[in-house]
């Protein structure tokens, strides 16, 4: 039997960001060529371009995959808690892990919002963070309206505050370039947050 062309190619850009990704865990994202690419993958340029057009192809088809992947085990998460307020600690949990295991999906990130200019991958990656703080913010407000945490609770200023926090334990792994703090700091920094929440103990 024939090779299936579209699972081939499929494959082939999935390995293309998988690579884009590993190369912006140790260096910025934004001085990653496609020479790069294709030299870490054993690939010439023309080769790398019959998957995908462009620079900003990659980069806009891995923001896709953060986003899949991201927001998939997020709500994995947030489905097998028993109740909302356990569901947004594994929420919380399940982005520290994500983190860990893709190092370079921060500095992709960071990277893409601090590009000058509008295009279509910095709108990409506003989407994505609009999109996760607008999950946390509901459920926030099942916990609030559950009476987990405190009624005069600010659900939009607290779901800012839960991306926040996890922003902030990324860029102190990014400083010390240790990133298993990130997993160490972030239970005692889930914990202060959930203090502020009002939420029993």
């Amino acid at each position: 039997m024939l090779p299936n062309p579209r699972q081939s190619t499929e494959s082939r850009q999935a390995e293309i960001i998988a690579t884009m990704l590993a190369l912006a865990a140790g260096r910025n994202p934004a001085d990653i060529t496609t020479t790069d690419i294709a030299k870490a993958m054993n690939l010439t340029q023309g080769a790398l371009f019959r998957h995908f057009p462009s620079k900003e192809a990659i980069r806009l088809a891995v923001a896709e995959w953060v986003e899949a992947h991201l927001m998939a085990r997020l709500e994995a998460a947030r489905q097998a808690a028993p109740d909302a307020l356990r569901g947004l600690e594994a929420m919380f949990l399940a982005h520290v892990q994500f983190i860990r295991e893709f190092p370079g999906v921060p500095r992709f990130v960071f990277a893409e919002l601090q590009q000058a200019g509008d295009s279509p991958v910095r709108r990409r990656v506003q989407a994505i963070m609009q999109r996760h703080r607008q999950s946390v913010a509901e459920v926030l407000e099942s916990a609030r309206a559950m009476q987990l945490i405190r009624q005069d609770l600010d659900c939009r200023a607290a779901a800012s505050l839960f991306l926040g926090a996890i922003q902030g334990l990324v860029i102190q792994a990014m400083l010390v370039e240790v990133p298993v703090e990130v997993d160490e700091q972030a239970a005692g920094v889930l914990r202060l947050y959930l203090y502020g929440l009002g939420a029993r103990p």
